[in-house]
């Protein structure tokens, strides 16, 4: 019998093993390829329950990133009280245990002094619109950007979520209303010192504390969007809310720095894709929940509801000063140009506001 050369015999079984994956509808070549990759888990934190202004925002941001990415991304979203309060959220982000998150003024201020500024009342227009065109100026994002980098966080957007509401055991149409009333603020000093301003004594507990320090009557009053207010039941301890039209909530979605700068262009681009666009989206839906909410506040009779005046918004203007102050003393250089810059912004759009309200109707012949 002739001997069949080693390396022939090399040639043979390949041949054979290659035809052999070939046969059996090919799947055993299945596994010799790579497949589609396997995809990629953000994790989002919220700073509100699930329904919340926030859960819609997130919801729909994890719609579109999931869209862009052809699935490559997954967006995990953890509603508040999951895993931790509003402070461990933004603890959790800078240490890159969770990609993304809110992040509202409140707290933030605690580190970033900048962001107090979102706290200060008669800043912003009465008109959403107006409000969405100075958030989006690029001048005021380079200045607040540069603030949350201080706190290594990378600001991904603002997102205004309606006007804060005061709720008490009486009537809030005066700053004289205030006088020795225990308010719970946020933890952050600055939203200590607007009510101080107006004469309260201010009492900072986390969000999560608040429901169960009106039940026992650790504070007195509270102040929240409409739509927070009816969700987390506040409303039952309370008889009265005052409607001053004086602060818009705006809080922040964050990311970890490192993470951020570490994406490559693809991912930045679906990441800040999925974004564009968003300030519209949750503005009608904070609109809707918010309106839907007072509505049903009105319904419930459990809660008699004010609407401030001019003369007496005016009233809490002028006691604002003091506030002012203090934030100008917390946030320094950058966080007075951040003021400037809201404040040169808000006065153009009175103003153009003003100049369209007074143009004559074309449709109108004189």
């Amino acid at each position: 019998m002739t001997a069949v050369p080693t390396r022939s015999l090399m040639v043979i079984l390949a041949s054979s093993l290659f035809l052999g994956a070939c046969s059996d509808n090919d799947e055993v070549m299945t596994g010799l390829l790579p497949g589609d990759p396997e995809p990629e888990t953000w994790r989002f934190a919220l700073e509100e329950v699930g329904g919340s202004v926030q859960d819609a925002w997130a919801q729909e941001f994890r719609r579109r990133i999931q869209e862009l990415s052809d699935g490559q991304v997954q967006v995990e979203i953890y509603p508040y009280g999951s895993i931790g309060n509003s402070p461990h959220l933004t603890g959790l982000v800078r240490d890159g245990r969770v990609h993304l998150a809110f992040a509202s003024p409140g707290h933030v201020a605690d580190k970033i002094p900048e962001a107090g500024v979102f706290l200060l009342p008669y800043l912003f227009p009465e008109d959403d619109q107006a409000t969405r065109t100075i958030l989006s100026d690029p001048e005021l994002g380079s200045l607040l950007e540069q603030a949350w980098a201080s706190a290594g966080l990378q600001l991904m957007s603002l997102v205004p979520e309606g006007w804060i509401t005061w709720t008490a055991n009486q009537p809030l149409l005066e700053p004289g209303d205030f006088s020795g009333l225990r308010m719970r603020t946020m933890t952050a000093p600055m939203h200590n010192a607007v009510f101080e301003a107006w004469g309260a004594d201010p009492v900072a507990l986390p969000y999560g504390e608040v429901h169960e320090a009106l039940q026992l009557g650790q504070v007195d009053g509270q102040s929240n969007p409409a739509f927070a207010i009816a969700e987390m039941q506040f409303h039952e301890f309370q008889s009265h809310m005052t409607l001053p039209a004086a602060t818009r909530f705006v809080a922040s979605v964050v990311s970890n720095r490192e993470w951020y700068q570490d994406l490559d262009t693809t991912h930045r681009e679906w990441l800040h894709g999925a974004i564009k666009g968003m300030p519209e989206f949750i503005d009608a839906i904070q609109q809707e929940y918010n309106q839907r909410s007072l509505q049903q506040l009105r319904e419930s009779g459990r809660i008699r509801i004010h609407s401030l005046n001019e003369q007496q918004r005016t009233g809490f203007h002028e006691a604002t000063g003091p506030a002012v102050d203090a934030y100008r003393a917390q946030a320094g250089k950058r966080g007075a140009q951040i003021l400037e810059r809201i404040q040169r912004l808000s006065e153009a759009e009175r103003s153009a506001g003003q100049e369209e309200a007074s143009a004559p109707d074309p449709a109108i012949k004189p």
